[in-house]
């Protein structure tokens, strides 16, 4: 099974190796047929506390780390950190 990749910008990195960050979507809404936008935050992982607020970074689907992480920030150069 794939794991899902989102994008984001990171919102929070007050706690040690996590960062929050803010996935935004668009969808079209069913009878206006226009986009409506709506914001998520998810928790992620960074174990070199590299990202700062205001970074744009991808996150990817992993096992849960605790009760509320459930994501990896994902660097493309580096591959999946650890």
């Amino acid at each position: 099974m794939p794991r899902r990749v989102l994008q984001g910008v990171v919102v929070s990195d007050n706690c040690d190796k996590t960062v929050s960050v803010e996935v935004e979507t668009r969808a079209m809404h069913p009878k206006y047929k226009k986009y409506v936008k709506s914001h998520k935050k998810y928790a992620a992982h960074d174990e070199s506390n590299a990202c700062k607020v205001g970074d744009f970074v991808k996150i990817i689907e992993t096992r849960p780390i605790s009760k509320t992480k459930k994501w990896l920030v994902y660097s493309e150069t580096e591959g999946v950190s650890k």
